[in-house]
């Protein structure tokens, strides 16, 4: 049987980002509180395992990959959920949902329960426990403060910052899925994000065929996001942005670029959403690119990426048979908060 914290149940499509009557200050003061009863929670060892300081290396050091792969050491830093006390766990799961939307947090703990899956289907490989995820917190936790935490483990990546207790940045923001749908067993069919293929591949097979050519980057996907797990989304590596400007699709097909755009976005809580939309629109003001490389149809490898000028949306399925996902959002400027730090520091020195 799957160990897991939520039932699994079929995940719905997101609608486009709206604004919210709704206030920054209570997400931070919430997500604040959170942090700090599970940091009271945890002992002195685990404490020390937990917490960083801001500037500590680990902040920008992110992986989707399993612990095993990674290097040098083949660790993750942070404090694992499996050397949690069942109330620990608990509180771990309290600090996510205070970032998450109910969409997010349903799709990222489910994720967590394919690790069960892959751990029969890989004949009990070790590696694949959904309880080999970590927390991780930088700086001090307040509702007026900066600080920041990341909640990871494979095919999971959260990294959320707070500035001031009213600025906020959750980039990188990395979903992944293997088994990207469940083909047989007990969750057959279980599919986590359905929409953020189901929707592009509507969007590419709806494009003409000068639509299509503008759209098309590669005839073969790449085997993996472009921007893999690196610090920084080079803005450079993306310039002159690829692919079919929002202008040249007609408005049915500019509804669906803004649907699949905003899947990715709906992941979190409207609040921190339009705190983010208010600084620098996460559509850019509809200046935005929809590239393609690949085949159109489930089976066939795909990739796509949408490009503002802030922000890229990365999918890629190809690998074990275009069944295994890998899906990120990225910010050119302002992954980790770098953006808000740099404007904290600038205010403050």
């Amino acid at each position: 049987m799957i160990r897991t914290y939520i039932s699994c149940i079929a995940l719905l499509t997101a609608s486009p980002v709206i604004a919210h009557n709704t206030s920054h200050g209570n997400t931070a003061q919430e997500m604040a509180d959170a942090a700090t009863i599970f940091l009271v929670s945890l002992n002195d060892e685990q404490r020390s395992k937990a917490t960083f300081m801001p500037t500590d290396e680990h902040r920008e050091g992110w992986f989707f990959i399993p612990d095993k792969f990674i290097k040098p050491g083949g660790k993750r830093k942070g404090l694992k959920i499996k050397n949690m006390t069942q109330q620990q766990r608990l509180l771990a799961h309290a600090l996510l949902s205070t970032v998450m939307s109910n969409k997010g947090y349903k799709q990222a703990t489910t994720i967590m329960t394919l690790e069960a899956i892959l751990h029969e289907l890989e004949n009990k490989n070790p590696i694949r426990d959904p309880e080999i995820y970590y927390v991780s917190i930088f700086g001090k936790p307040g509702p007026k403060n900066t600080w920041a935490w990341r909640f990871e483990g494979h095919h999971l990546s959260i990294n959320v910052a707070v500035a001031k207790g009213k600025m906020f940045s959750v980039t990188p923001s990395f979903f992944g899925t293997n088994p990207a749908r469940v083909k047989d067993g007990t969750f057959q069919g279980l599919e986590v994000l359905s929409a953020e293929q189901d929707l592009a591949l509507t969007l590419v097979k709806s494009l003409n065929a000068e639509q299509l050519k503008l759209a098309t980057i590669a005839a073969k996907a790449p085997s993996d996001i472009i921007t893999k797990q690196q610090p920084r989304a080079d803005r450079k590596t993306f310039l002159p942005a690829q692919g079919i400007a929002y202008q040249k699709l007609n408005p049915a097909q500019q509804a669906m670029l803004l649907t699949l755009l905003s899947n990715y976005a709906a992941k979190y809580r409207p609040e921190v959403i339009d705190e983010i939309n208010s600084r620098k629109p996460i559509d850019g003001d509809k200046q935005l690119h929809f590239a393609w490389a690949g085949g159109h149809e489930r089976n066939d490898g795909h990739y796509y990426r949408i490009q503002s000028k802030d922000f890229l949306f990365e999918y890629d399925n190809t690998q074990n048979g275009a069944n295994h996902v890998h899906a990120v959002w990225r910010d050119f400027s302002g992954d980790f908060g770098r953006d808000l730090l740099k404007e904290h520091h600038k205010e403050n020195h």
